[in-house]
């Protein structure tokens, strides 16, 4: 721990946590039940409030989700309001919501308190406030790359989430509610974690350095185990694919079985789906960014522009050109 650092809070402690969780309107509601209701179930399986938490937004007003469901706030943020774990939520938007006013009240309220990190776009925010710098972090896989080339100081990696001494990111959902748990297990002990994720009925079979899938397979029951080996490898090789023969090979199958097995399961061919799989890509480049087209096609393994605009256009009704414009 450097100099001046804070006693981390994911160690064995009963005193309670203040938690104050700054939610932004563009965020998935699922990040901001997985961020609280961990805490609010230790709580309730504790008796006691072990995890003092409060949700606010910038302006006091209700936070609006990507579904359209309000999140109720208790305030404004307030950055030289006390707290010991300050938590910022975000999804889309977040380059509109990143004054200099914001950015100051973030740095000045990671000084007092002892932890503080992002959920998913949150991350962006954390980062631009300066507060990742030389550090390790994560955000959501689907902004990994542009991440990267943003905040070359810091340390990004794939991982479900990260804790690198008094600053911790995660990548969604999913990670939010691991990072949670992890956080409820250190404090309070497994035991209280484990009545915690049986609230749930939650399943943690990942680790936190386990890399984001691109493709979420769930646990698959029932499934031949070389569909999601093969779907693992396709996600792995979106800008370089390979041949199906060679995916087969490396599940130890013929091209043949490999293409029943996802005909049987997914109800078109691995072709069809790799290909689907990097468009699907390409789409979130096209709407999310503004990446060229060129390059757009060069990261999801088209061999020119022309090439790209004209899958794009057979799976999409309109050309990405169109697309962004739209």
């Amino acid at each position: 721990m450097a100099e001046g650092e804070m006693p981390t809070i994911f160690r064995s402690e009963r005193a309670p946590l203040r938690v104050t969780m700054l939610v932004f309107s563009g965020s998935s509601i699922m990040c901001v039940a997985s961020a609280i209701d961990p805490l609010r179930a230790a709580n309730r399986v504790s008796g006691e409030t072990l995890f003092d938490f409060r949700l606010v937004s910038v302006t006091g007003a209700p936070a609006i989700t990507t579904c359209g469901l309000p999140v109720a706030v208790s305030d404004a943020f307030d950055p030289d309001a006390a707290t010991d774990m300050l938590v910022v939520i975000a999804g889309f938007g977040t380059q509109g919501y990143a004054t200099s006013k914001l950015l100051g009240g973030l740095r000045r309220a990671a000084r007092k308190a002892r932890a503080v990190g992002g959920v998913e776009a949150g991350t962006w925010l954390v980062a631009r406030a300066g507060l990742l710098d030389g550090r390790a972090a994560t955000t959501h896989w689907e902004d990994m790359e542009d991440f990267v080339t943003a905040f070359p100081d810091i340390d990004v990696r794939p991982d479900r989430y990260v804790i690198d001494g008094p600053v911790f990111t995660c990548g969604g959902a999913s990670p939010a509610f691991d990072l949670m748990l992890h956080l409820v297990r250190a404090r309070l002990g497994m035991a209280t974690a484990l009545d915690v994720a049986s609230v749930f009925i939650y399943d943690q079979s990942r680790a936190a350095t386990d890399a984001q899938p691109l493709v979420s397979l769930g646990r698959l029951d029932g499934y031949d185990p070389r569909l999601a080996q093969a779907i693992r490898l396709m996600e792995a090789h979106i800008d370089r694919p390979l041949t199906i023969a060679a995916i087969a090979r490396r599940t130890g199958a013929t091209a043949r079985t490999l293409e029943n097995i996802f005909r049987g399961s997914i109800g078109e061919t691995p072709g069809a789906y790799y290909l689907r799989l990097r468009l699907s890509a390409a789409r979130r480049l096209v709407v999310d960014t503004r990446i060229g087209m060129t390059e757009i096609a060069e990261r999801t393994g088209f061999s020119s522009a022309a090439v790209f605009s004209r899958s794009f256009s057979r799976a999409f009704g309109t050309a990405p050109v169109k697309l962004r414009r739209g």
